[in-house]
């Protein structure tokens, strides 16, 4: 069926080609037991892919990095039986007409020591420091630093090799590669630490490492945030001049587009400008954007949603005419997706009505 709606108007950038721009946004579910994505984890990415979903990105898959994860349901990117199950996740949603890119994570701080599926291992961070400033272990040493970006790299290099179209740097949320952003918690001395641009190595040596892995058309997305788990309403760039020095090093580095986090897609970023902070990160970088953050509801968003709170259906009018007028390229649809995995046909076909609102009861099953 021909549309003239903008979220359903094909994409490419590089070697990554989209039949549409809506995006599976990569949500965590807690669902593969020992790290490893089941038959279960490969149907539910199919019925989105089947639903009409453009790219999909995976829930945040952890690094070969001992202190990666506090959960073992969470699933890995690096242990042979789980890389065995990502490639059944690829088949089933490429034989299903979409395209996928896992986002490859590492909790840093955020995972408390003693926990997850290799509870042995130490929690990582640029500087020892939780989320509220207490020093609870050791900085990284530059033996970690390296350890960790070939960990990154390895984990896209296997996903190039599985048949994945792309692949996500987690970069957001309080979690590691965001903790070496913020000056609360990276507080080094050495090439990792100091203003804003010199915070920004970690991530753009991960993103450089990855190109090598992964050649000059693999696309590389990375995904970043202004807002913590901790704080919501935190700011690492309060200024557009600010925001252009944190994307620019990614930039140079490799990066190929940028997901913009934001709890609500519509609230602009910066004042003086209706631009959110994809369409703000497009411009300064010249870069594809992905928005996200409360797409198709209305109500309560993400974070009422997981107090157990549910959110009715949203209109779409405004997020349409933003994309038709290219303030950003992508769109990720997140809680609508989870109770509605027919979300993209049912919204190309304009079957509102037959949209279902999200309930946090459908978080408890795939």
């Amino acid at each position: 069926m021909s549309t003239t709606n903008p979220l359903f108007q094909p994409f490419r950038h590089k070697s990554l080609s989209l039949p549409n721009r809506v995006v599976m946004a990569p949500m965590t579910r807690s669902k593969s037991p020992d790290g490893t994505p089941g038959e279960d984890v490969a149907t539910y990415y199919r019925r989105r892919a089947e639903g009409g979903v453009g790219l999909i990105i995976t829930e945040g898959t952890t690094v070969d990095r001992a202190g990666a994860s506090n959960d073992p349901n969470i699933p890995n990117f690096y242990a042979p039986k789980s890389l065995d199950g990502w490639r059944r996740v690829v088949k089933e949603v490429h034989a299903a007409g979409a395209k996928i890119a896992p986002q490859i994570w590492h909790q840093g701080m955020v995972r408390k020591a003693g926990t997850g599926p290799r509870p042995e291992g130490k929690s990582d961070g640029p500087s020892g420091l939780s989320g509220s400033g207490k020093l609870v272990g050791e900085p990284m040493t530059d033996a970690d630093i390296a350890d960790t970006i070939e960990a990154f790299a390895k984990a896209a290099g296997a996903a190039k090799e599985i048949g994945f179209d792309a692949v996500e740097l987690h970069g957001a949320h309080g979690y590691l590669v965001d903790q070496f952003f913020w000056e609360q918690s990276n507080r080094r001395d050495d090439a990792y630490g100091g203003d804003l641009i010199k915070r920004t190595r970690f991530a753009a040596d991960i993103i450089k490492a990855i190109r090598q892995r992964v050649g000059p058309d693999f696309v590389i997305i990375h995904r970043f945030s202004q807002w913590k788990q901790q704080d919501y309403g935190a700011k690492l760039a309060h200024s557009p001049d600010e925001l252009a020095a944190l994307l620019q090093p990614l930039v140079d580095a490799g990066a190929d587009i940028f997901h913009c986090s934001t709890r609500r897609f519509w609230e602009p970023e910066f004042q003086g400008s209706d631009l959110n902070l994809a369409g703000w990160s497009k411009k300064l970088t010249g870069k594809p954007t992905i928005t996200v953050g409360s797409v198709g509801l209305k109500g309560g968003d993400f974070i009422q949603s997981y107090k157990g709170e549910s959110a009715e259906v949203g209109d779409l009018s405004e997020l349409e005419a933003r994309l038709a007028d290219n303030e950003f390229d992508l769109v990720a649809v997140g809680r609508a997706l989870i109770t509605d995995p027919e979300w993209p046909a049912k919204v190309r076909d304009r079957r509102f009505a037959e949209l279902a609102p999200f309930s946090p009861k459908a978080m408890a099953t795939l």
